[in-house]
């Protein structure tokens, strides 16, 4: 039903993160498959996504990673990114009832301060993207970044809440 991407250079810890969150959504049968597209990392970003079973890859093509893709469904989302509790049965439901593409809500937890608001757009994957395989192959273009595909993307908003990659990151810097 769903097959989640992920793009990366040098995030094994964020990876992690990320995979373990998506562990349930395996368990429970909506997550197919899971594609790292990775930026030469030299970390172990590939160790954490082969024994995670994904597929990880230096060189592609957006498209063909659409194409390819084995869910009906894409969940474009930063290394880092972790969907809260419930996000599994948001997800079906989304996908169940609507066509159009879904974002989680942010964690009221994980809130960005005030004036980060105010001065700077929000990241276009800072809340993740689910969109169709088919709405996504009308957005993929050769050379694109995932955050260039969620980029301008209108979207519904899922019940789930996510935490932001940017809050990971900023808890393993303290």
């Amino acid at each position: 039903m769903l097959t989640v991407i992920i793009e990366c250079r040098d995030n094994e810890p964020e990876l992690a993160q990320t995979l373990a969150a998506l562990v349930a959504g395996a368990v429970e049968g909506i997550v197919r498959d899971v594609v790292v597209l990775d930026h030469g990392s030299r970390d172990g970003s590939h160790e954490i996504a082969d024994a995670a079973g994904c597929r990880f890859l230096t060189e592609w093509d957006m498209t063909e990673i659409v194409r390819t893709a084995r869910g009906d469904w894409l969940l474009l989302l930063e290394p880092g990114a972790r969907p809260l509790n419930g996000w599994v049965d948001a997800v079906a439901e989304h996908v169940a009832i609507s066509k159009g593409p879904a974002r989680f809500a942010g964690s009221r937890s994980h809130r960005r301060p005030l004036l980060k608001r105010l001065i700077s757009p929000r990241p276009a994957l800072e809340q993740g993207l689910l969109v169709s395989k088919r709405q996504a192959s009308t957005i993929a273009r050769k050379g694109m970044r995932l955050d260039q595909m969620a980029a301008g993307v209108r979207a519904r908003r899922l019940v789930a809440e996510i935490v932001p990659a940017w809050a990971i990151r900023a808890m393993r810097e303290l």
